[in-house]
């Protein structure tokens, strides 16, 4: 049956692929000449996707178009970096000022201070913060700090999570990965956790996880398993490293904040640079306080751009004047809402999926079984999420082909119910292939 599925499915597919490469004639021509120039046309692997990826020339609101003409409704939002959609005025309006008064000033600037102290205001963990380019340098500088700061030299961490381009445990082993030595759990799992801290206690610096999974299928931890870390942890003079880089959204505080679990260090990055490059770490003073440059022997950090200042003033802004906190909640319930929705049209249906995640960042996930551990797909379920994705792409919504979606705060109402009514019927007419 199976088998039969699968040249049903290879069928669809090769359908679905002819009809968006005729649809897309200049995004795939422009994909193939930068062949020349780039490794598989590309320069970030995330966001390719098959047959090709469409070129993006403009984004307005929550909507994207592409070099031939296509609108979106953006449901990927360049994956949570996006929350405030592709031209919020405030944000635009303090770049343009901020452009004026030049640019790689060289030194500190205005800005820095004020975003680094409307986050250490917002994050209950956060004492003390420093800025990085990315999430992954945010990343590694945590780690940094953390073995500084205990003097060991172990980090835990879970396998099939991601904490960066040099830091992936979604697959085997990779050679770009930072050379630490690192001990794998497995995530959710309390019992099999605590053992590996115990054993393990006079090695490990820190634990380093995401309170919910982003790269690895949107998969919450539960709170029996962060609560229990948390114990463990401190018991054992262990840093506990968040990696809230996607989950700082989940409300003004962070989903550390509604979770009520606070970590030694936090990590932040996509969002909170206003849409440009961002990265930082933060955390108590006494770790920090390795970083303060007034002290002898203290850690140097480097970084040409961690400072610059339209990342510094789009940041700021971006917190100050748009994110509220009661923004940040009606995001959230918004999420919840339409996730909820979304199940609800799946059972509808009686189709093998269901949707996972907490507030605005979502994933779509082809089997039903329950989940608590970052997702694998075999060949049979990527298949299914490809032919999902296409038929939705060809409909005008943009979202990752392995069904990673966010919510950004422009993303209407109206736009949700386009999405509910599309996905319903998409849902119908492949059927066959996703009971």
């Amino acid at each position: 049956m199976q088998k039969l599925t699968h040249n049903i499915m290879l069928d669809s597919w090769q359908k679905l692929v002819e009809k968006f490469t005729i649809e897309n004639p200049k995004s795939l021509c422009n994909w193939l000449d930068t062949h020349s120039v780039m490794p598989g046309g590309n320069t970030r692997t995330v966001l390719h996707y098959d047959p090709f990826p469409v070129t993006l020339v403009k984004g307005k609101g929550s909507h994207l178009y592409d070099l031939d003409g296509h609108e979106y409704i953006d449901f990927l939002g360049e994956y949570s970096a996006g929350l405030y959609g592709h031209n919020n005025p405030k944000i635009l309006d303090v770049i343009k000022e901020t452009m004026d008064s030049g640019l790689v000033l060289g030194g500190p600037n205005i800005w820095e201070s004020k975003l680094a102290s409307e986050i250490c205001s917002r994050f209950t963990s956060i004492e003390k913060v420093r800025f990085t380019n990315s999430g992954t340098e945010g990343n590694l500088m945590a780690i940094g700090a953390a073995r500084a700061y205990t003097g060991r030299n172990d980090i835990m961490i879970f396998e099939g999570c991601y904490h960066g381009g040099v830091l992936n445990f979604k697959n085997d082993s990779s050679a770009i990965d930072a050379p630490y030595s690192f001990i794998k759990g497995i995530y959710n799992d309390v019992e099999s956790t605590i053992a590996l801290i115990r054993e393990n206690k006079t090695k490990l610096a820190a634990i380093l996880l995401e309170p919910m999974l982003g790269g690895g299928g949107c998969i919450p931890a539960s709170l029996e398993f962060l609560r229990t870390i948390r114990e463990e942890t401190i018991k054992c003079g262990i840093c506990l490293i968040f990696d809230e880089v996607m989950t700082s959204r989940s409300s003004s505080g962070g989903l550390q904040k509604r979770l009520k679990i606070y970590p030694d260090i936090t990590t932040l990055g996509k969002y909170i640079g206003g849409g440009l490059s961002f990265g930082a770490f933060g955390g108590r003073s006494d770790i920090m306080a390795n970083f303060d440059p007034t002290n002898l022997n203290s850690l140097r950090h480097a970084g040409t751009f961690n400072n610059n200042v339209l990342s510094m003033a789009a940041g700021y802004i971006g917190l100050k004047e748009v994110f509220s906190s009661e923004v940040a909640e009606a995001l959230y319930q918004k999420g919840e809402n339409f996730k909820l929705k979304l199940n609800q049209i799946i059972r509808k249906k009686n189709v093998s999926m269901q949707v996972t995640g907490v507030g605005s960042i979502l994933g779509i996930h082809c089997h039903s079984n329950k989940l608590s551990k970052p997702t694998t797909y075999d060949k049979f379920h990527s298949d299914k999420l490809k032919i999902l994705h296409l038929e939705m792409m060809l409909n005008g919504f943009y979202f990752a082909q392995r069904g990673y979606m966010t919510l950004n705060i422009e993303t209407t109402d109206k736009d949700l119910d386009n999405f509910l009514d599309k996905f319903e019927k998409v849902i119908s007419d492949n059927q066959h292939l996703l009971e």
